[in-house]
C-alpha cells in the first residue's frame, strides 16, 4: 500500500487556475503510473489524466487536454496537476492514484493505491 495525499483544492472562480499536489508515502513512487481522477457527488468517477514513471509520456482525457497539464517531480516524490481555464463542471473531489502496471489504463478499478482527495469547486 502506497499512502498518497493531495493538496491544493479549493475554490477558485471559472476561468481560474489551480495546481494540486499528490504526495506519495515511501521510497517507491518510480515504481507507479500516476493517474489523477476525479469525482462529483452522485456521479461516476473519471478519469483526467496519467503520467508514466519517469514523466516522459502523459495523457488526458479530452476534456481537459490543453488545460490540464500533469507532471512529477520523482525526487519529491509527488505528482501535480496543473488545471487552467477551470469550468463549473469541473466541480468535484480530484484524486490521485497509483498504477504498478505497464500499459495505459484509464479506468479506476485499474488504479490500486488512492489519496483521500481534495476537493475542487468551480463558480460560475
Amino acid at each position: 500500500q502506497v499512502q498518497l495525499v493531495e493538496s491544493g483544492g479549493g475554490l477558485v472562480q471559472a476561468g481560474g487556475s489551480l495546481r494540486l499536489s499528490c504526495a506519495a508515502s515511501g521510497r517507491t513512487f518510480t515504481s507507479y503510473d500516476m493517474g489523477w481522477f476525479r469525482q462529483a457527488p452522485g456521479k461516476e468517477r473519471e478519469f483526467v489524466a496519467r503520467i508514466n514513471r519517469s514523466g516522459g509520456n502523459t495523457y488526458y482525457a479530452d476534456s481537459v487536454k490543453g488545460r490540464f497539464t500533469i507532471s512529477r517531480d520523482n525526487a519529491k516524490n509527488t505528482v501535480y496537476l496543473q488545471m487552467n481555464s477551470l469550468k463549473p463542471e469541473e466541480t468535484a473531489v480530484y484524486y490521485c492514484a497509483t498504477d504498478p502496471g505497464y500499459v495505459l489504463r484509464l479506468r479506476p478499478q485499474d488504479y490500486t493505491d488512492w489519496g483521500q482527495g481534495t476537493q475542487v469547486t468551480v463558480s460560475s
